[in-house]
């Protein structure tokens, strides 16, 4: 609850203060099932929001939209009031400032981002590719970056891994050897992402946060609500598109310092699930981010059931602790136990350990930084309750806030304009266009040839057959020549038979005599 300029968090014998100008120093939200981590959230995002901060929460179990309508009075209401000694001056039951968001977009505005805004390496995180195929999509990012192509949503990936693929010698000089089997992995992960919603998610138009660092009329901060309750069944998008959101804050907004009340609240629910097998790169990535985005003027809460659950580097910058009870089954329970009261800040009047073991519902140990940034010792309190509904909005209730949210006429219809898919499907369509009409140039060349050899063919057969006409006619006028030479006499039919040999001796020997002469003039056309 926002009071005297303060966060109150919980009490005891005394109230315990969450400093605004401390909040960019980041936090954690840590505890058992059912310990009260969703109450706490709920009253610390209000106090944001009473001050004017924009928030952001991730809802996995879908119990955090009541805090669009005012808190219900009850018996057990009544008497945690009375227990923190609230009144009417300074506690009142509040619906608060709220949008909701839902990258599927059934429960909440699309929230959508381009594949080039998610960069390679949280993408590579969303599809659980290796150290090697990770290089490879970097690679990609490259090619489509050189060759000027816009990836935009998930066909455009996949046309360029297509285009890469089919290019891979030709690129291989400039960009290194890129094998067609790790191209292969990585079509399979854009396919098993596009089944995981990825097809919704990636696009535009792209979410643009500042508008999700709004203020309302009455100078409240919105409190944005991401639901996350089917988003949260594939883990590796879920944590991808939370990491994105911390990446894109720290690139858009300016470096402000130290400031009197953070500029934005970010919630990293299930934070777990971050540091689950994640890379080296990208663990380095979240810590670099947490670390610089503190001068950006945003505060970031994890939200987990044990602080072993975040790498020791992360933990180390998280200044405001609230833990809620904790189980100690097995020996490995107890031992996180130890580490646990010892990472914080001690009390001689509080036994850490057994307290962690003993809170009940809607206690906690807290440790906030003071006005120096120095951790207060460890005390054991109690959490307020919130002034919005405790449990989660009806149907209608939501859907009211939904329907007079500004934000759907901006987000709500997906566009699809020029991007990598429809240049490399215009340059296959082209190409394919010339391949078709230089084959086509190519069969009627040979067509052609063929013709023209046939008309050879034919001219060669034509010539041949009125030379052998022309060279029986010309070899019938000559013997008639030769025979008109003879003696008239020689013709007699009544001439002896020795006579008749004499006579066609001498018309035989006459006729080639006849055509020695001509061949010797006209050459070999006479035969």
């Amino acid at each position: 609850m926002y009071f005297e300029e303060k966060i109150w968090m919980s009490m005891n014998q005394n109230r315990q203060y969450l400093l605004p100008i401390m909040a960019n120093r980041h936090g954690l939200i840590a505890g058992a099932t059912g310990t009260g981590k969703t109450i706490t959230l709920k009253v610390m995002a209000e106090s944001f929001s009473d001050m004017g901060v924009p928030v952001f929460m991730a809802d996995v179990k879908g119990d955090l939209t009541g805090m669009c309508i005012p808190g219900v009075d009850s018996e057990s209401m009544q008497k945690r009031i009375k227990k923190f000694g609230l009144n009417n001056t300074n506690y009142s039951y509040a619906g608060y400032p709220t949008t909701f968001w839902d990258i599927y977009g059934e429960k909440g505005t699309p929230v959508r981002t381009t594949v080039s805004e998610m960069g390679p390496l949280l993408l590579a995180h969303a599809m659980n590719l290796n150290d090697t195929q990770t290089g490879v999509l970097e690679v990609i990012f490259k090619v489509a970056d050189d060759e000027k192509l816009l990836l935009l949503d998930l066909k455009d990936l996949k046309a360029i891994l297509n285009y890469v693929a089919e290019h891979a010698s030709e690129l291989r000089t400039e960009y290194g050897n890129i094998a067609s089997s790790t191209v292969g992995a990585i079509t399979r992960g854009v396919i098993q992402l596009e089944q995981q919603g990825g097809d919704l998610f990636f696009g535009e138009p792209a979410l643009d946060l500042k508008d999700w660092m709004r203020i309302d009329k009455t100078g409240k901060g919105y409190i944005n609500i991401l639901n996350s309750v089917k988003l949260f069944q594939n883990p590796a998008l879920y944590t991808t598109f939370l990491l994105w959101l911390l990446s894109e804050l720290y690139e858009i907004l300016p470096e402000i310092g130290d400031v009197d009340k953070p500029k934005m609240i970010f919630y990293f629910d299930e934070a777990h699930l971050l540091f689950d097998n994640a890379s080296k790169e990208l663990l380095q990535k979240v810590e670099q981010i947490v670390r610089l985005i503190r001068s950006k003027g945003v505060g970031v809460f994890f939200v987990t059931q044990k602080p072993t659950d975040i790498s020791e580097d992360v933990l180390a910058q998280l200044g405001n602790r609230i833990q809620h009870g904790l189980h100690a089954y097995t020996p490995k329970e107890q031992k996180a136990i130890k580490a646990v009261a010892d990472s914080f800040c001690a009390n001689p009047e509080v036994d850490t350990k057994s307290a962690l073991l003993e809170l009940g519902t809607g206690e906690a140990l807290v440790s906030f930084l003071d006005e120096a940034g120095r951790p207060t010792p460890v005390e054991r309190t109690f959490i307020l309750p919130p002034q919005s509904f405790m449990g989660a909005a009806s149907d209608e209730e939501w859907q009211a806030v939904l329907a007079k949210c500004e934000m759907n006429a901006k987000y709500e219809t997906m566009i699809d304009r020029e991007s990598a898919y429809e240049v490399l499907v215009g340059k296959a369509e082209a190409l394919a266009k010339e391949n078709e009409a230089e084959a086509l140039k190519e069969e009627n060349e040979k067509l052609k040839k063929q013709l023209e050899s046939k008309e050879s063919t034919k001219e060669s057969k034509s010539s041949k057959k009125t030379n052998t006409k022309l060279e029986r006619e010309l070899e019938s006028g000559l013997v008639r020549i030769a025979k008109a030479a003879l003696p008239r006499s020689s013709y007699s039919r009544k001439k002896s038979t020795a006579d008749r040999v004499k006579d066609t001796t001498i018309n035989v020997v006459g006729g080639e005599v006849v055509r020695t002469f001509v061949r010797g003039i006209f050459g070999n056309f006479v035969k």
